[in-house]
């Protein structure tokens, strides 16, 4: 259902290379997975808006929804099966595979609904031009992502792939010092 290391490795990338996250917008384009589940809570604690572009049979739940908004910073997951308007002002394009663990069996299926939300030149014109490019990998080339987005120069997925052991350390330390006291 989560990802919780991974949003880490994930908002710490961002923030090294955009600054200030309540100032940046990630958009996650795919299946509302625990990828997309974990995004949307990281960027709820760190103020930085989300929002999740998929077909509506893909969408985030409800109950989820309610849980991850936060009244206090006015954070809500926007959610829509429309990429201009989720790409719009966006940080960072994010996108994961369209079979996740679990759902191996839908492949053919999954394949066929998010055919238009395949990561390509022509989606990333869709944000702005300074917008980063992520991956959690391993990413399968040619369906969720083409080759020229995922070696371009917008591309960070090197980057996000090291900063996982970073963020990491960092979680054991925090636990590690929150277990001493």
């Amino acid at each position: 259902m989560y990802h919780p290391c991974q949003a880490l490795a994930d908002v710490l990338t961002v923030q090294e290379l955009k600054g200030d996250l309540s100032n940046c917008k990630m958009t996650y384009v795919g299946d509302g997975n625990n990828v997309a589940r974990s995004l949307a809570i990281a960027c709820s604690k760190t103020g930085m808006a989300f929002s999740i572009a998929c077909p509506k049979d893909y969408h985030l739940d409800d109950d989820f929804l309610k849980q991850v908004a936060n009244p206090t910073n006015g954070f809500e997951v926007h959610q829509t099966d429309n990429l201009e308007a989720a790409l719009q002002d966006a940080s960072a394009v994010y996108t994961d595979v369209w079979s996740s663990m679990g759902y191996e069996a839908e492949t053919a299926k999954r394949e066929k609904d998010f055919a238009a939300y395949q990561v390509n030149g022509k989606l990333m014109s869709l944000a702005p031009r300074d917008a980063l490019f992520m991956h959690c990998l391993p990413a399968h080339r040619g369906v969720e992502v083409t080759d020229e987005v995922m070696d371009s120069p917008q591309s960070v997925v090197v980057q996000q792939a090291a900063n996982r052991m970073h963020a990491q350390k960092g979680l054991m330390v925090w636990l590690a010092g929150k277990r001493a006291k």
